[in-house]
């Protein structure tokens, strides 16, 4: 019997508030007019018991998972487009007409919730969490916000067209930027400076351009906390993104800590890449190459490929988590190679009414896309363990455990990577270039929220003030090898290629946090395989029913970035390095 011959695809679950004929299209909403209605219905309903209160909360969880689905099929149909008028002026239409009444109703509605007389008989697991969530929403709500919020959405979407826009010219050809990327990898040196000059040539192109529209945001962020209550956008974001289990001072610890216990790694893999290229300046062309001058890695071709290997891999953890990603083949929900006119990254986008998400990528055919991909479809397992949950609240957790799936898998997945690489020396390779990437990536992920401290910290800031400071930040936590003469404009601009600044501001020290859970749960993994994916499953099953350090105990890990504990970790980490380049 062949894996399609036992594939059950999901149904959405029936709508039982909003009816089945109201909404046909994905996409179909041709007005707030359309919607009022249910909103206006569950605001005037009577709630006269506990059990009529958790009936309220079940239909407006299944009208605003409607809503939420219908405006990630939006975003995601301009991603996939970004040249496409019509899909963009559609998503910018849910922006500036649905949601800003939806975020009025929505606090109405939390209010409702929170004055009901019955909701402290609400005792089962998860409606401690939300009540939590919904206080502080209601705390820092603001009527004033809706039409700044909605102009930030609006301003940030431009990000995605600037970036999209971007392609160069490489021996006459067009290329996307993921595209000519890959170049870097290429054992000819001059080839690979060419590229990288390239490339950057066209983002530092539009630099100035960047530059005024983070101005724009910046600005437009800072009225939003301060119309709060807030001193800055950075006291405001740790309340609306739910930060109950760390504090700013918490993320200053854990910058610390990348530079006492990781920085002085990098030193050390900067340094042997030097020595083993043989040159005598280590350049920024020089970071990617294969240091024993061996072609790139190359784990496949193609989109149906990379998809097909990478359900073989998930199936040798557990077959049903390959089953999730045929689900999202057999439904259509992958776009995965790069093209022009995409919008740059990757993303694991939830479909709530469905519960079946949507992985868009740009795909080359890099080991970097393999993780990428991997990586994603961590997330997307996170939507299959959590989709029969019966809240909206329930299924959306913090960032801090969604990325722990996603990074867990990148590891987990990692001893099966034979699948992708049949030479056992290719597969060492790439073993090697994740771990060493961890390395990287823990010092980055610092920078990044380090500045994004500085930036709304000090929001009267001007453009001369951020370069200077961003040069400062990034100097703390790059290695003391590589030499950037006569590239100081191009380093001065690096934190413009981080999408999170502009779209997603401060979601960033999750990736920091979550790695060290990763290395954890993957170090669980090593020590006894069953347990370690059970307790995988099991945390990642929570949703956010739990507070983020009960899930992470969930999963056997501690939620925990002091410097003790990062120098542990790493330590694992290195002694995995010097096993492979034995």
């Amino acid at each position: 019997m062949t894996p399609n011959e036992t594939l059950v695809i999901p149904n959405r679950p029936p709508r039982q508030f909003i009816g089945e004929d109201r909404f046909n299209d994905r996409t179909d909403l041709k007005s707030w007019d359309d919607v009022k209605p249910l909103y206006d219905e569950l605001l005037n309903r009577p709630l006269d018991s506990a059990d009529e209160l958790k009936q309220w909360l079940l239909d407006r969880s299944e009208l605003e998972s409607y809503l939420s689905e219908n405006f990630a099929w939006r975003y995601i149909q301009m991603t996939c487009d970004t040249a496409n008028e019509e899909l963009v002026n559609r998503l910018n239409f849910f922006i500036a007409e649905i949601q800003p009444p939806m975020t009025s109703y929505g606090n109405d509605l939390d209010i409702k919730t929170i004055n009901s007389p019955y909701l402290s008989q609400l005792t089962d697991e998860g409606y401690a969490v939300m009540v939590r969530g919904i206080k502080q929403g209601i705390e820092i709500f603001r009527d004033e916000n809706i039409p700044l919020q909605t102009e930030i959405q609006t301003e940030e979407r431009k990000y995605g067209a600037i970036a999209g826009a971007m392609t160069v010219v490489i021996n006459g050809h067009e290329m996307t930027l993921p595209e000519a990327s890959d170049l870097l990898q290429v054992t000819d040196r001059a080839v690979r400076e060419n590229a990288w000059r390239t490339i950057w040539q066209r983002r530092y192109k539009d630099h100035d351009a960047l530059d005024e529209l983070f101005d724009r945001l910046r600005d437009l962020r800072h009225q939003v906390a301060v119309n709060a209550g807030f001193a800055n956008f950075r006291d405001y974001s740790f309340a609306a993104l739910g930060r109950f289990d760390y504090t700013p001072e918490d993320c200053f610890n854990f910058h610390d800590s990348v530079a006492d216990a990781v920085v002085p790694l990098l030193d050390k893999l900067a340094q042997d890449r030097k020595d083993r290229l043989r040159v005598d300046e280590l350049r920024p062309w020089d970071m990617k190459v294969d240091v024993e001058g061996r072609p790139p890695l190359k784990p496949f071709h193609t989109g149906v490929e990379l998809i097909e290997k990478a359900i073989t891999c998930f199936d040798r953890l557990d077959r049903s988590l390959g089953d999730d990603l045929r689900i999202m083949r057999a439904m259509g929900h992958l776009d995965l190679e790069s093209r022009k006119g995409k919008a740059p990254g990757g993303y694991n986008y939830p479909l709530e009414e469905i519960g079946v998400p949507f992985i868009f990528m740009n795909a080359t055919s890099s080991l970097r896309d393999l993780v990428t991909m991997v990586h994603e479809g961590g997330h997307a397992i996170h939507s299959f363990l959590t989709r029969e949950l019966p809240l909206k609240a329930f299924r959306n957790p913090p960032m801090e455990v969604a990325e722990l799936a996603s990074m867990s898998m990148e590891l987990l997945s990692m001893d099966h990577w034979d699948v992708f690489f049949d030479d056992p020396e290719e597969l060492r390779r790439a073993k090697l270039q994740h771990l060493e990437s961890i390395i990287e990536t823990l010092p980055w992920v610092a920078t990044i929220d380090k500045f994004q401290h500085w930036i709304y910290e000090n929001p009267k800031h001007s453009v001369a003030d951020r370069r200077e400071n961003w040069l400062s930040i990034y100097t703390r936590f790059a290695d003391n090898i590589t030499d950037w003469a006569e590239l100081e404009p191009v380093k001065t601009y690096l934190w413009q290629r981080q999408l999170h600044l502009y779209e997603v501001p401060f979601y960033y020290i999750e990736y920091g946090i979550a790695q060290l859970g990763a290395i954890g749960v993957w170090r669980n993994y090593r020590r006894d395989p069953e347990a370690g994916l059970a307790g995988y499953k099991n945390a990642l099953s929570l949703g956010y029913k739990t507070p983020i350090r009960e899930i992470y105990a969930a999963a056997n890990v501690p939620f925990d970035f002091s410097r003790e504990y990062i120098r542990e970790l790493m330590e694992f980490v290195w002694e995995e390095i010097e096993r492979l380049k034995k």
